[in-house]
């Protein structure tokens, strides 16, 4: 039986209060208290980052939890085993001999064991008459016993934390993909909106997830991809509820099913009910994508360098040039005035070719708005700008190669 008296390490292995505690501790281990000693052993992996073990150490006590005889932890059996090195780094898969002294004094300095070192600091067990281990010297898995309570709390407060950062990433995803496909359906349907900015942002808050991350890194991420998803769903609302499934003018021309003309006609009637004129706009019969996109990169190569990721798509092209419209000095007002007489393709084209001019270009702002103002009044259109930085670049490619 183990005796209730603090003890000392073999050699010039230093005592300290913490060791002192840990034997306290051991010796108030309530009579009668058994526990398996594989469930203790399963807790201290799941807890190991609350209480601050390594999995090599855990190795080490698999190890000499391999040599204590009974399944049960308990001081009626006896809680000090007495293995050798040599046999404790067979059964640690062959550990060098350093680093299992290394991880026996970690699990020491944690209070998973106890040493029980001899007077000359070997292991081994003294047997009485009877063939029963009177004293025995070696490592003490008594605060196994004395803290099982306290390992199992450890090891589901991680189950806890893991089961809420598994459902935040759950939430995340699917904010992801939501936001991600409404954005794209937007963008295809020509729904009114800065979707090239709020794609932007969409991407800066999906750069910004760390690789790893406890719950508490990702609450503020997922609120923020909650209210962007929000406002991406109520401009969708809005576009719905203000747009009449009979009185949409793309909903017709895909479909051919509705030969109401009325709805159009006042459609087209709306500018001059504010004053504006009764002519529709000169983009509004462009239709989207008019230019190839290699085209565009071809006259504009500068635009790929503000995209990280490359542009493989015209939804790349327009987040950059959302990006690019800021880094131009380009303000929001004249950004949304060019979206509504360019729309979304067409602006980003538009941007692409200023900054491939930015140089020559004393406010791109400015400049900017000059452009919408003369495509307003049919003055202006993105073919020939782009068509002339496609001659200009052209001998500069040539020479290149």
């Amino acid at each position: 039986m183990e005796r209730n008296i603090a003890t000392t390490p073999f050699g010039r292995r230093p005592m300290t209060l913490a060791l002192v505690a840990a034997q306290n501790e051991s010796h108030e281990i309530p009579e009668g208290k058994a526990v398996d000693k594989w469930q203790v052993y399963r807790n201290l992996c799941e807890g190991r980052s609350i209480v601050g073990i390594g999995d090599r150490a855990l190795a080490v006590l698999n190890a000499l939890l391999s040599f204590y005889p009974d399944s049960e932890l308990s001081e009626e059996n006896g809680l000090v085993v007495f293995p050798s090195n040599a046999q404790l780094s067979l059964r640690a898969h062959g550990m060098a001999d350093a680093t299992l002294r290394r991880h026996l004094a970690s699990l020491v300095s944690c209070g998973l064991i106890i040493r029980r070192d001899s007077p000359n600091g070997k292991r081994y067990a003294r047997k009485g008459r009877g063939g029963d281990i009177e004293e025995a010297f070696g490592f003490s898995l008594a605060p196994l016993l004395a803290r099982a309570e306290e390992f199992e709390a450890a090891a589901e407060r991680v189950r806890g934390d893991n089961r809420a950062l598994r459902l935040m990433r759950e939430r995340i995803t699917l904010h992801r993909r939501d936001i991600q496909k409404l954005i794209e359906a937007a963008v295809e349907e020509n729904v009114p909106g800065d979707w090239g900015s709020l794609w932007m942002r969409f991407r800066a808050v999906v750069a910004a997830i760390p690789r790893r991350a406890s719950a508490r890194d990702l609450e503020p991420i997922v609120i923020e991809l909650a209210g962007l998803h929000e406002e991406v769903d109520s401009l969708l609302k809005k576009h719905m509820d203000s747009t009449n499934p009979s009185g949409n003018e793309s909903h017709n021309e895909r479909q051919h099913s509705n030969s109401n003309t009325d709805s159009t006609f006042e459609f087209e009637l709306a500018p001059e009910k504010s004053g504006a004129a009764a002519e529709p706009k000169p983009y509004s019969a462009e239709p989207p994508k008019t230019y190839p996109l290699g085209l565009v990169l071809r006259a504009c190569p500068d635009i790929v360098d503000y995209a990280p990721n490359g542009i493989d798509n015209w939804r790349d092209l327009m987040a950059t040039a959302a990006q690019v419209r800021g880094y131009l000095g380009v303000s929001p007002s004249a950004y949304a005035d060019a979206l509504d007489i360019f729309g979304q393709e067409n602006t980003a084209v538009v941007i692409a070719c200023i900054l491939q001019r930015a140089q020559y270009i004393n406010s791109a702002g400015g400049y900017l708005r000059s452009l919408t103002e003369k495509a307003r009044a049919g003055q202006f259109s993105v073919g020939p700008m782009l068509m002339a930085l496609v001659k200009a670049n052209s001998p500069a490619m040539a020479r290149a190669g």
